[in-house]
């Protein structure tokens, strides 16, 4: 039914908060180039002191925001992924399908590893 759908996709108040908190924290760091050009003029016009605090200010604020959206965000994610409604599937060793393992070999002098003596090279 559409309206079941739309009720559950529809956020909740966390959600909203995180949605919230991380526009804010755009905003704030859209603001900061007019905060420098702003502070610029104004350490032109003789107020240095009052230039600099608005420059840093604005960076100071932008950056606690972002900070606390990037909190609020994981935090939102880890209860959706905890939450029993998310599905979640685990896989174990037998369901990964992207690395083929040889049955046999024509050489001699191949060691055969188990799983768990793998290691990721990049």
């Amino acid at each position: 039914m559409v309206t079941g759908w739309y009720v559950e996709r529809t956020p909740d108040r966390s959600a909203k908060a995180v949605i919230a908190v991380t526009l804010l924290a755009l905003l704030l760091v859209a603001v900061v180039p007019v905060a420098l050009l702003a502070g610029v003029v104004m350490m032109i016009l003789g107020h240095v002191a009052s230039g600099l605090a608005l420059f840093g200010g604005s960076v100071l604020a932008a950056a606690i925001a972002v900070a606390l959206a990037g909190v609020s965000g994981m935090r939102h994610l880890r209860k959706l992924v905890s939450e029993s409604s998310f599905r979640l599937v685990r896989l174990d060793d037998s369901q990964y399908t992207d690395v083929a393992e040889p049955g046999g070999s024509d050489y001699t002098n191949v060691v055969q590893l188990d799983r768990s003596e793998y290691t990721e090279v990049r």
